[in-house]
Order: structure tokens, then sequence, then C-alpha cells
């Protein structure tokens, strides 16, 4: 199976809300997970599968996700995705549609570090002031 062919496969299942199924299939044990605006780094499928959970207990209700776009390099052993989700939190008045392109290298078959590229308006509020 390619590169192409498994991020398919993963993002089928974080498009229908199975985040802890896709890091169970999909994502290496020494997992190194990057958020990029903040810089935040994430070592471990643990530490992961943490934070999924964090994210989960602040939606108050889910309405959607998916994939836009999805490109390989099969020699670099390197995927992207474009993404969107679609959430209300709690808390706040309605829903918010959030973007993100997601850098995936993989390791044979599972996931050894990815990359989160997102617009965070705080985070750069805080690096301007």
């Amino acid at each position: 199976m390619t590169y192409l062919e498994k991020t398919q496969q993963l993002q089928n299942l974080l498009d229908q809300g199975k985040d802890l199924e896709a890091l169970d299939q999909f994502f290496h044990q020494d997992l190194v997970a990057t958020e990029k605006p903040e810089g935040i780094q994430r070592h471990g499928l643990e530490a992961q599968r943490e934070a999924v959970e964090q994210w989960m207990k602040m939606l108050e209700s889910y309405h959607g996700s998916g994939t836009v776009s999805i490109t390989a390099n099969e020699d670099a052993a390197t995927t992207m995705a474009e993404t969107w989700v679609e959430a209300t939190f709690k808390g706040a008045p309605g829903p918010s549609k959030m973007e993100e392109i997601i850098v995936y290298r993989w390791e044979g078959d599972k996931v050894k570090a990815m990359d989160f590229y997102y617009h965070n308006p705080m985070a750069q509020a805080t690096t301007n002031t």
C-alpha cells in the first residue's frame, strides 16, 4: 500500500470523528507531534492521545470534518492533508470552522512525526505584543 493510500485511510477515520482509532492504527509509539503556530511538541503516542482526549472534552458538539486534498511524496515517505473541522466548543456562542494542513512523516506503516499548520490569531497576538 502506498503512503497516499495509507493517508487516505487515516483521513477517512479522522473525517468520521474516529481520532482515537486512527491513533491506534496509524501512529508510531515514538510519535513526535508539533503544532507549528505555538511550537508545542508532544513526544510519544500517549501524549498525543491525551491531547486528542483534551480536545474532545472541550467540544460541546461536533458538526463534521473533511479532507480537502491529500498529496504524497512516496520516495520521502511524506504525505500532507488539507483538512477542516466544524465544532461548537463549550462556552462558545456558536460553531467554529477550523482549517489546517498536516504533514505526516512515515516510518514503515506508522506515522513517526506530524506537523500541524493552522492559523491561530491568539498565538499571533501574544507574539506581536
